[in-house]
């Protein structure tokens, strides 16, 4: 539920924009690298829009993702 309202009144699903900001945070690609990779496969978005997806979910990914870590070595 809470993920329901995370993507509350966004044009794309969920799936789409959780990829985008995976595929920028994980590998070397700019923002047009995306869209490219993206019309591609179908979609058509903006740069800009994947910029503002990262600005605002990336932030609330790693937060979630820390949970699942396991936690290291001091030394």
């Amino acid at each position: 539920m809470v993920a329901q309202s995370l993507f509350k009144w966004r044009h794309f699903l969920p799936k789409i924009i959780v990829l985008n900001v995976q595929w920028y945070c994980r590998y070397p690609l700019s923002y047009r690298d995306l869209e490219e990779m993206m019309q591609e496969r179908g979609v058509e978005v903006d740069h800009s829009t994947i910029q503002r997806w990262v600005l605002s979910y990336a932030p609330e990914l790693d937060k979630r993702v820390r949970l699942h870590l396991n936690q290291t070595n001091d030394s």
